[in-house]
């Protein structure tokens, strides 16, 4: 129970502090930081500043809050504290050009933050420096030790050296003081200063001179060397001559003896060098001592006169190709003719540096062999002169050279061949020939270059066969021929023709479309258009002069303009003229639309002969009803009977009008004897099987609009009724007047 109670009570007091927290942090605001710098923005080096920083701020606490103060300089914190008051200052005691800057205050309270604007710090004027030197009195070349220090200066400095005002180096240090090494490179009396600028600051300048620290500077004349050349400084090559260095104080030396970038002798005292001249050791002779870092010289001037002139090698002829004999002459000219004269002289001529002849001359016939570094030597009197190096190479005639054509060689279009010997020594010159005449010339110089020849164009493949080229690089007379030009050549092709089996064909039939050019290098690549279209899959390449496109079960919409194309590798594509292709109906089509115009006149002609039935049978009903028959008499009894029956005017079936009357049992038309019967004629007198069930209209109040005319049958005799005509016409009255309503 006592540890519940304890966590409670720790509980309750966390969760009081965090309402108090926030409660205090509600119960303020920060209005304002201000940081004002004493006794201004721009005071001089050594003054008091202080860095003043207030907070305003507005709160209901009753106790103070909490402040955290920062001061930074440049954006970096040079001094923080916390206390319970608004306003903090900080002193900067003594400040210095490395004091100024940017300078800006923070203050927190709790978890709020501000801070105020930038206030520039500027301060003016430099330590002037000083400089301390140690020993102050040496020797030529030894060095001192100069201290240069600005104490009251803080920050990274630049320190700079002066020797009689003339700036001799420079320091960099992040302190405020320097030793460095300096040599003297005056003599006598030397004067030394020092100033320093600051690192983070350069527009402040650089301070004031240092004082002035004097150096005396002793001159080691002791150590200056003397050179004697004995017997003579003018002398003649074979003699020979002895160059002495002698210096008066020898500890502590180094003495040299050189010509040009040539060291001859080294010692640490006076010494001889002695040797045999010759032409080449005239010059400049330098004795050189060192002490330290001081050098002292003396120099003197030899002049050697040449007892023979050095040899030279030359080569006869002057150009030698390999199988041709040449001949090397080594010679030299005496300059002093009273020492020697070419009795005296003895030549070796050397090949690689190995002796070939002991004469001046050498001969042999040139090839890979005696290709090589050529040289002779002259010995006259103990001199020995060797020529400078010959270099011996045979040319090597030309080959016969090859042509080819450079890329695709296209008829009637420029190409481009290049004629090349495979051996032969530069330069070389090739002659490019059609028909054995000359057409152009190159003269190839270097390895690099090739002979490249611009053809304008062929008008056949054959004419290729007609260009060749020479080459030669000694006498164009000696000029190697090659073979005639050989390379694929591709003639472009004609204008194709495009034709078709039949202009017209018939619906699911196939067309056959064959395009033909009458020349073009194989393969030759064809394409069909429709209505200027590319029909797919098409193209087809073919190693013949014509290709074929077959359009499979064609149908009415492929009907139209058809062309084609072809091209070939010479990338010029021809179009044929186009060509009308028409298709026709499919048989299956024109039987069926024969069959339906037949059926549409059959049903047109029904049509009109149901109206014209419509139109004539009221006219019928009353002929029939008009037909008057007396009472079939007793057997043997003469009856007669009369009929009268209206004939109309029909024009539309016989196309003349006319008024007809015949006896029921007549065979003769009384109108007219080439006219066969009419159609309502026809229907009156043929008999007719009847259908009882069959009602007949009639119209009893349409009124015939023609003429009639009475026909009267006598019936005289029972033998008369036998007539087959006579009987059908009774039986059809009969069956009218019993349909007819009472």
């Amino acid at each position: 129970m006592s540890l519940c109670y304890l966590c409670l009570t720790l509980l309750h007091a966390g969760l009081a502090t965090l309402w108090q927290a926030v409660d205090t942090q509600a119960a303020f605001t920060i209005n304002q930081v201000v940081l004002t710098l004493l006794p201004g923005n721009k005071v001089m080096s050594g003054t008091n500043v202080i860095l003043r920083c207030e907070a305003k701020v507005s709160h209901s606490l009753p106790k103070p809050l909490p402040y955290s103060f920062s001061f930074l300089q440049d954006d970096q914190v040079v001094y923080s504290k916390n206390i319970s008051h608004e306003v903090v200052e900080r002193t900067l005691s003594s400040v210095r050009v490395s004091n100024s800057g940017l300078y800006h205050c923070t203050v927190r309270i709790y978890d709020r933050f501000k801070k105020s604007s930038n206030q520039k710090l500027t301060v003016t004027g430099l330590q002037t420096p000083m400089l301390i030197v140690k020993p102050d009195i040496i020797s030529e070349g030894e060095d001192v030790s100069a201290t240069c220090s600005a104490l009251e200066e803080n920050g990274g400095l630049i320190f700079y050296f002066y020797e009689n005002n003339q700036d001799i180096k420079q320091v960099p240090r992040s302190s405020n003081s320097v030793t460095t090494m300096l040599t003297m490179q005056k003599l006598n009396e030397t004067y030394l200063q020092c100033a320093y600028s600051v690192m983070m600051h350069p527009g402040e300048g650089m301070s004031n001179k240092s004082n002035t620290q004097k150096i005396i500077v002793k001159d080691l004349d002791k150590i200056t060397p003397r050179i004697y050349i004995k017997p003579s400084k003018n002398v003649v090559e074979g003699d020979r001559v002895n160059i002495q260095c002698e210096v008066k104080d020898p500890s502590d030396l180094a003495v040299f003896l050189t010509k040009n970038t040539t060291l001859l002798q080294k010692s640490h005292t006076s010494f001889l060098h002695s040797f045999t001249v010759r032409a080449e050791d005239s010059g400049d002779y330098v004795c050189k001592a060192e002490k330290g870092n001081v050098q002292k010289t003396a120099n003197s001037q030899l002049n050697v006169a040449e007892l023979f002139s050095k040899p030279m090698l030359r080569l006869n002829p002057y150009q030698v190709f390999e199988g041709d004999s040449f001949h090397l002459n080594c010679t030299s000219d005496v300059n002093v003719t009273h020492r020697i004269n070419k009795a005296d002289f003895r030549f070796i001529l050397l090949k690689e540096d190995r002796p070939i002849s002991s004469r001046p001359f050498y001969s042999d016939i040139a090839s890979s062999a005696t290709n090589g570094n050529y040289a002779c030597m002259a010995m006259a009197k103990g001199v020995n002169k060797t020529s400078l190096p010959f270099i011996f190479k045979a040319k090597v005639p030309v080959s016969a050279p090859v042509i080819h054509a450079v890329a695709n060689v296209i008829v009637g279009r420029p190409f481009k061949v290049l004629c090349k010997a495979e051996n032969g020594t530069l330069p070389i010159t090739y002659t490019l020939l059609k028909d054995r005449s000359p057409v152009a010339e190159r003269r190839v110089m270097e390895a690099a270059d090739m002979a490249i020849f611009d053809i304008t164009s062929i008008s056949y493949p054959l004419e290729i066969n007609r260009f060749t080229c020479q080459a030669y690089n000694q006498e164009a007379s000696l000029s190697r021929p090659s073979s005639p030009l050989t390379a694929p050549v591709i003639e472009p092709v004609s204008t194709p023709v495009l034709m078709a089996i039949g202009l017209t064909v018939t619906e699911g039939s196939d067309l056959y479309l064959i395009c033909k050019v009458q020349q073009g290098t194989q393969p030759i690549t064809f394409r069909w258009y429709h209505d200027g279209i590319w029909i797919p899959s098409s193209t087809q390449e073919v190693g013949l002069l014509q290709g074929t496109h077959i359009v499979k079960a064609i149908e009415r919409e492929q009907r139209g303009r058809y062309y084609c194309e072809a091209t070939n590798y010479a990338s010029e594509t021809k179009k044929s003229p186009p060509v009308t292709i028409t298709v026709s109906l499919a048989v299956w089509k024109k039987a069926l639309i024969g069959v339906l115009c037949i059926l549409l006149l059959v049903a047109i002609i029904i049509v009109l002969i149901v109206l014209l039935r419509k139109m004539s049978n009221p006219r019928r009903k009353k002929q029939v009803n008009e037909l008057s028959v007396k009472p079939r008499p007793r057997s043997g009894d003469p009856m007669r009977m009369s009929l009268t029956l209206d004939i109309e005017d029909n024009t539309a079936l016989n196309g003349t009008p006319c008024v007809m009357g015949r006896n029921v049992w007549s065979e003769h038309v009384s109108c007219s004897e080439s006219d066969g019967h009419s159609e309502e004629e026809s229907e009156l007198l043929q008999p007719k099987e009847v259908d009882p069930s069959i009602e007949v209209p009639v119209t009893k109040d349409v009124e015939p609009e023609h003429n009639s005319q009475s026909i009267d049958v006598q019936v005289s005799t029972p033998g008369v009724l036998e007539q087959p005509e006579a009987q059908a016409a009774l039986e059809y009255a009969q069956l009218n007047s019993e349909q007819e309503p009472a």
